[in-house]
């Protein structure tokens, strides 16, 4: 049966777009790969919820699912054949093809879930392949090349995909009478799904494969290094030709799509090509000036005056420190903070006072 939406981000069909913003940075949090090295698991539940956000996070697509929804496309489970599981002439249902979300990008999403246009899948198509990443702040700022672990679906090569083991006799599935696909009607519509029993291929085997257990896959992990242009904003996405899911039946490999996350830094954050950072400051530096050594991106230092009687919260600017990119460079943004100290001796109050008395303070 397909998951519901709501259900993987754990929220309620009313929440709202907030709502559903935070669950999903949660659960992403909790369960990304990259967190979970040793749970196979946690990349499939990750990859469930990232494609419920992508869903649910977009108006027109939620309206879309939403209406999918309300016609019980996610109730229930395939019928078996002779108890209604296909919708003859007269009956008042209709075959529905996902394909006609495609403008709006769900198209793939339920192909993915319930099979396209009958449920079997290409075994010689190539397999797009994405994921989120998260980078350092200063390596999206500056670029570099990160590791990434990919948790990837591949053809099992001892059976080559078919489920069977050594010397297995292959009939045709009793489920799915051999079509690969089973139909459930409900709401005046009929919705065909890969048949569970024999996974889409349409035949079963009388022993499975013992490696990939009769799934014709097998779970693996590839690591690459992924190269970070420099300027690389959170949501922005690269393509690596080749790098993807491999399809069934040794066909070809797809794409890699990456959407990178830039994670926030202690001391940096930005604003376009500009960075920005606060410095404190205590009093005595503020009234009388001084002279700071400030980090830059690079991890470098630089000397800053700050001139006599500088004010909480005055922004200097330290010209060509920012983000580069392409033709373009910022600056560097030192905002100083003064410290206020809670309390003073006696003697340091009166040392106050009579400063205060000399500039003609009175309190």
């Amino acid at each position: 049966m397909a998951k519901d939406f709501y259900q993987v981000l754990g929220v309620p069909d009313s929440a709202t777009a907030d709502e559903i913003k935070k669950a999903y940075r949660r659960l992403a949090k909790q369960h990304h790969p990259d967190a979970n090295p040793n749970k196979p698991q946690a990349a499939e539940r990750f990859k469930e919820i990232s494609e419920a956000h992508a869903v649910l996070a977009d108006t027109d697509k939620r309206k879309q699912y939403d209406h999918m929804r309300r016609l019980g496309a996610f109730d229930g489970g395939p019928r078996r054949p002779g108890a209604g599981s296909r919708p003859g002439p007269g009956s008042g249902a209709e075959g529905f093809d996902f394909s006609d979300f495609g403008g709006l990008g769900l198209g793939d999403i339920f192909s993915s879930i319930f099979g396209r246009s009958g449920g079997r899948r290409d075994d010689a198509a190539a397999e797009e392949y994405e994921t989120v990443v998260e980078i350092p702040f200063r390596v999206a700022a500056l670029g570099g090349k990160v590791p990434v672990r990919l948790p990837l679906t591949e053809t099992c090569r001892q059976c080559g995909g078919s489920g069977a083991g050594p010397g297995a006799k292959v009939t045709t599935c009793p489920e799915c009478q051999g079509r690969g696909s089973v139909t459930f009607g409900q709401g005046g519509f009929a919705v065909s799904r890969p048949c569970p029993q024999c996974r889409g291929r349409g035949r079963i085997p009388s022993s499975p494969c013992p490696t990939c257990q009769a799934a014709g896959e097998v779970r693996t992990e590839r690591e690459i290094l992924l190269t970070v242009a420099a300027g690389t904003e959170s949501g922005a996405k690269v393509r690596l030709r080749g790098q993807g899911q491999t399809s069934r039946a040794g066909g070809p490999v797809g794409d890699l799509v990456v959407t990178f996350q830039v994670q926030p830094d202690r001391f940096f954050h930005r604003e376009g090509l500009d960075v920005i950072c606060e410095v404190p400051i205590n009093l005595a530096q503020a009234v009388l000036g001084s002279r700071l050594r400030v980090r830059t991106l690079d991890g470098k230092k630089v000397v800053l005056k700050v001139p006599p009687g500088t004010q909480p919260g005055r922004k200097f600017r330290i010209k060509g420190l920012g983000i580069e990119k392409g033709d373009r460079k910022g600056d560097q943004l030192v905002q100083v903070q003064v410290h206020i100290p809670e309390s003073l001796t006696p003697e340091q109050e009166e040392l106050l006072r009579q400063f205060a008395a000399a500039t003609g303070q009175t309190f």
